[in-house]
């Protein structure tokens, strides 16, 4: 079965985006964008809420950039043909490789799991991962923490009222001092 993971960047005190919605903190360096690289290659298929979706248009013309340098062209060429569904109220049509969704998100989940297909099933956006974790459906948090205190925002992980126990499965500290953790759900 394929896995759900949720895997963002975040504060150390645990926000996506700041009080004022920037993530400007975010930007990753030569090597913490390699590591994103990295792990978009394993994934089969991205879920995205609306604002992640608006945010991430870029990347599906910036391969016309003339600016790109040489890892920016290889995130390019991974994300533009990644299977995308966007998760949007608003929205009436998508651009690219990319689909709203025609289901709430535990059956389009389902049914994901359900076809061929190789590859996590990545969500991103907070508002999508807050359903999908009160839906118990996320199978990993992956969480690339920066060294950064904003003080409010939105948070990476949703307030809910029940416990989740996690089982630690990797860690990475990058020279920027970012910190990936990989966190996998123990049922």
């Amino acid at each position: 079965m394929r896995t759900v993971t949720y895997s963002m960047s975040a504060s150390l005190d645990g926000y996506i985006v700041g009080p004022d919605g920037g993530f400007n903190w975010t930007e990753p360096d030569e090597e913490v964008f390699r590591f994103w690289i990295d792990e978009i290659r394993d994934v089969g298929v991205h879920l995205l809420g609306r604002r992640l979706y608006e945010t991430m248009l870029y990347w599906e013309t910036a391969d016309q950039d003339p600016t790109l340098d040489d890892s920016m062209r290889e995130w390019t060429a991974l994300w533009k043909p990644l299977p995308k569904v966007v998760f949007s109220t608003t929205l009436s049509a998508v651009q690219g490789n990319a689909r709203l969704a025609s289901d709430g998100l535990a059956e389009e989940i389902e049914r994901l799991r359900a076809e061929p297909g190789q590859g996590d099933i990545a969500i991103g956006g907070a508002t999508l991962a807050a359903e999908a974790a009160a839906l118990d459906l996320i199978d990993e948090y992956r969480v690339m923490v920066y060294p950064v205190l904003v003080g409010g925002g939105t948070p990476y992980f949703p307030r809910n009222e029940r416990r989740v126990d996690l089982e630690l499965v990797e860690t990475r500290a990058f020279s920027s001092q970012v910190v990936y953790l990989r966190y996998r759900v123990t049922r």
